[in-house]
């Protein structure tokens, strides 16, 4: 079954390439659960700076029984996307992400180490595209920006305060934090 999937363009021109592109990662999107019921994409060229160049944001809509999953890309100073290939990646890998998130909730397979905590960001390496928080009982653990939602890394800094969840379940890899949001 296809899945329905609406995709608009605002502020940049159509074209069929992009929009197999879209379609191609969309229908990847099932893999993780096949009741998506609506699947709505836009991608926009919001600003044009004539010393940036052109950037694109990609909002991924996703609709379930249940609930609704969002992801966005936002351009901004760290993560500015020119190529509307790469901002498409970011936004359906992070709509991944959060479509497996919000399966596991449906099913109850959250566990209680997966809950929502609170820590401070204590270092960041922001070229190289990661940091370190520390969490209420004083552990480090290490995220990376792409864990870290709605594009608020760029943002982020010594001392800034964040909800995160902690993630431990791969053997091969200490614990380090997912689902990393800005307070």
């Amino acid at each position: 079954m296809q899945l329905p999937l609406q995709i608009t363009f605002h502020g940049v021109q159509h074209s069929d390439a992009v929009e197999q592109y879209v379609r191609a990662r969309a229908d990847k999107l099932e893999t993780f659960d096949a009741r998506i019921t609506a699947c709505r994409v836009a991608i926009e060229q919001p600003h044009r700076h004539s010393r940036r160049g052109e950037h694109f944001r990609v909002r991924v809509d996703l609709v379930l029984p249940g609930g609704e999953v969002v992801a966005e890309r936002v351009p901004d100073d760290d993560e500015a996307y020119e190529d509307a290939y790469a901002a498409i990646d970011a936004a359906f890998d992070d709509a991944g992400r959060r479509l497996q998130d919000f399966v596991r909730r449906q099913r109850g397979e959250v566990k209680a180490h997966e809950r929502a905590r609170h820590g401070l960001v204590v270092k960041m390496f922001p070229y190289e595209g990661y940091g370190f928080l520390e969490t209420a009982e004083g552990d480090e653990l290490y995220f990376h920006r792409n864990a870290v939602l709605d594009g608020a890394f760029g943002r982020m800094q010594v001392g800034s305060r964040v909800r995160f969840v902690e993630d431990d379940e791969d053997d091969a890899s200490p614990p380090h934090a997912s689902t990393v949001v800005l307070l």
